[in-house]
């Protein structure tokens, strides 16, 4: 079978070399233009692209796919079937309408739960116990099409963003390999997505790191964990940005003090307890602007902090 592979980011390159390891001939691979990266803004290709060069595969990057030109060199192609993980745009009706055996997605969600951009971060914030892959075909909206095929990922109690990124694209090589033979062999099933049952995964923004202490320490736990690495959780101390890296939930340890959210409540040598809207959060590991990242206990023996200092205020 003739196939296109259509990605960009890291997880669609680990589900591509899984693709390349199959039988089928991928023809074309179409991902995101060179784009500048770094402190010297050298243009870099996306980690898909990598993967197409050291693989000798013609590689096509359009700004918009949409554009009648850029899909007529999908169908010179004469793809039997077009997949597509994480590519970055959303494919219009006469791109999908090319391929005999249909275009087929691999989405990092058990869908209809978390369509969008960021599903994998969200199911770590939002609390899930699991999440998975789901291979489905295309439709013109986001995310909206038949499911084919659905492959579960637990949630474990210290699951990042990063650890679940990879475990995913892992499963979503394995499922799509699943998806693709059953779709050869005329076993495939379609299963309509039906009514969303999350808000979108919507994409993930710098700003949306700070943390908020008059929240619940669970909820900010969540939050640590589903931005890490990117873009991370952080507050403030003196002025100076403070990433956390690692927290856990703790109970207040002077429950009949009246503490303010953000105030250190105590300094040990694990780290040091913050007080939130509801228990508490302990700090294990974390990252001062312009400091390496390391646990507390070491960064505490360096640098002063003190019960009763309250973490948050920038302007210091």
């Amino acid at each position: 079978m003739r196939i296109v592979y259509m990605g960009t980011p890291e997880i669609a390159a680990t589900i591509f070399e899984t693709l390349l390891q199959g039988e089928d001939e991928v023809v074309l691979c179409v991902t995101q233009p060179d784009r500048p990266s770094g402190r010297g803004n050298k243009m870099t290709p996306s980690p898909v692209k990598e993967v197409a060069v050291a693989h000798n595969i013609p590689v096509f990057q359009p700004e918009k796919i949409r554009e009648a030109a850029n899909v007529a060199v999908i169908r010179e192609a004469k793809p039997d079937m077009v997949v597509v993980a994480a590519f970055g745009q959303i494919l219009p009706k006469e791109l999908l309408d090319i391929p005999p055996y249909g275009c087929i997605n691999v989405h990092a969600s058990l869908l209809p739960k978390y369509r969008g951009a960021a599903p994998i971060q969200w199911s770590i914030i939002d609390g899930e116990a699991e999440t998975g892959i789901t291979i489905m075909y295309m439709a013109e909206g986001l995310d909206t099409g038949d499911m084919i095929y659905k492959q579960i990922v637990p949630i474990t109690a210290k699951e990042t963003g990063g650890s679940l990124h990879n475990k995913l694209a892992i499963a979503g090589g394995e499922a799509l390999m699943v998806a693709m033979e059953q779709i050869k062999s005329g076993t495939a099933t379609r299963e309509p997505q039906g009514e969303m049952t999350t808000p979108y995964a919507k994409q993930l923004r710098k700003d949306m790191g700070r943390l908020d202490f008059t929240r619940p320490a669970e909820e900010l736990e969540r939050l640590i964990r589903g931005l890490n690495p990117w873009p991370s959780a952080f507050t403030f101390h003196n002025g100076k940005q403070m990433k956390i890296w690692q927290a856990d939930v703790v109970e207040n340890p002077n429950p009949q003090e009246n503490a303010a959210p953000g105030e250190v409540l105590e300094v040990n040598k694990n780290g040091f307890v913050v007080a939130t809207g509801e228990k508490a959060l302990l700090v294990t590991e974390l990252q001062l602007a312009g400091k390496q990242r390391m646990k507390a206990g070491d960064f505490l023996r360096g640098y002063r902090l003190e019960a009763g200092e309250v973490l948050g205020d920038e302007a210091q």
